[in-house]
């Protein structure tokens, strides 16, 4: 019976390890629509109203991120787009894996050692995962115009 907990155990450590890192770029949108839907339930808007805004907002910051990750073309400002969607994913990384540490280390140091490299971790598929949402071309087009024949057509076209 022990080897059966011990390995549910390493299964279910794998399991939220996995969802973690498939639910970190989702921690922004996740907070803004918590955040926004905690505000409409204090304004006195009810559950039901606080469930819809939370929904509408997080959704929002989700779909206008990707939007004008995947539209604008200058490395620096996808950078910023995609470090504001990595740094509450890091800091979503941080806690988990120091509550994961938690379970078997003795020692602080080694605690915040881990937690510290999932924070890394986490951010940074959270960062690498928003380039996913790019289309092929990189959001970048031809221009009318710019497109130049092979020599071979060009001369046939006189």
């Amino acid at each position: 019976m022990i080897i059966v907990g011990i390995i549910l155990s390493v299964f279910g450590i794998g399991f939220f390890c996995w969802l973690l890192f498939t639910l970190a770029v989702y921690a922004l949108p996740f907070f803004a629509g918590l955040s926004a839907g905690l505000a409409a339930f204090h304004s006195g808007s009810g559950v039901i109203g606080a469930l819809i805004v939370g929904g509408l907002a997080g959704g929002a910051t989700l779909a206008i991120g990707h939007i004008v990750f995947a539209t604008v073309r200058t490395p620096l400002i996808r950078a910023a787009i995609g470090l504001l969607y990595g740094v509450p994913a890091a800091i979503a990384g941080y806690h988990a894996t120091l509550g994961l540490a938690h379970i078997g280390m003795p020692s602080e140091v080694w605690r915040e050692t881990f937690a510290v490299v999932g924070a890394v971790l986490v951010g940074g598929t959270a960062w690498a995962r928003m380039f996913l949402f790019l289309p092929p071309n990189g959001g970048q087009g031809v221009a009318a115009g710019s497109a130049h024949l092979p020599l071979s057509a060009a001369t046939t076209q006189g």
